[in-house]
């Protein structure tokens, strides 16, 4: 039986790494989003160019792209943006950047592919979030700051719950995860590679090997909920907040 996947934020880091597993599957079919053209042309992958989650009318063009009556199994959004912010040096623009791209775009998409017919019962929703998204995991030993990052995270996970609840009569199923602490051009961009190896970060194929994984057991007695498919290795306050000998997935705290 084939399904079919769609992977909004394919072009690097998590999203390529999911893209190339997920296309590896020969009974998987994959279309996958870009901003711009479409950067390579993978067997098994379509792609939908030009998709801006920051950008108001991305449901529609991403509908519009697809084939007519195609019905998707699971659509994981990993788009993001992570710009670095200080106390001292908040930054608006930045910061509007990632509340749109994180909290506000993918309500859009969804919504846009439900009314069209290409979500439906037994299809499943991925929202990437983060553990920083988490007011719960926040602690003193990390200190304030990227304001935008964690805040936009943590309405990620309220608009992922509050369409978990919208969707649920429909019986589509709708998760929150924190991949993983990853080694990418995003983290390094605002400076977290000196973090990288004492935070066990792991690589984006790492991380979307659990991911995977993770997203074939999901289903809809999960939904809702915020997990982190690799446990709590990567997360540097799980043990001062929630105590030793945790388990792997790990549900984790709003």
């Amino acid at each position: 039986m084939t399904r079919t996947i769609l992977i909004v934020g394919a072009s690097r880091g998590l999203g390529a790494s999911l893209r190339a597993r997920y296309s590896s599957e020969p009974s998987t079919k994959v279309f996958a989003t870009s901003r711009t053209t479409a950067p390579d042309t993978t067997p098994g992958v379509t792609w939908l160019t030009d998709i801006d989650v920051s950008q108001p009318n991305v449901g529609q063009k991403l509908v519009s792209q697809l084939p007519k009556s195609i019905k998707i199994s699971t659509v994981i959004i990993t788009a993001g943006y992570f710009g670095f912010e200080t106390f001292d040096a908040p930054d608006w623009e930045k910061q509007v950047q990632m509340y749109t791209t994180s909290a506000i775009g993918p309500v859009f998409v969804v919504h846009h592919l439900v009314k069209a017919g290409v979500l439906g019962e037994g299809s499943k929703v991925i929202l990437v979030s983060s553990e920083s998204g988490s007011i719960t995991l926040r602690h003193e030993k990390e200190g304030g700051g990227n304001f935008g990052h964690h805040a936009s995270k943590a309405a990620l996970n309220m608009v992922g719950k509050l369409l978990s609840l919208d969707l649920k009569p429909q019986g589509i199923a709708v998760g929150l995860v924190h991949p993983g602490f990853m080694r990418t051009e995003m983290t390094k961009s605002v400076g977290f590679d000196k973090y990288w190896d004492a935070g066990g970060a792991v690589t984006p194929d790492e991380a979307a090997q659990s991911l995977v994984s993770f997203i074939d057991g999901f289903d809809l007695s999960k939904t809702g909920e915020f997990w982190a498919p690799r446990g709590p290795g990567d997360i540097g306050t799980a043990e001062d907040v929630l105590g030793k000998d945790l388990p792997t997935p790990l549900q984790l705290p709003w």
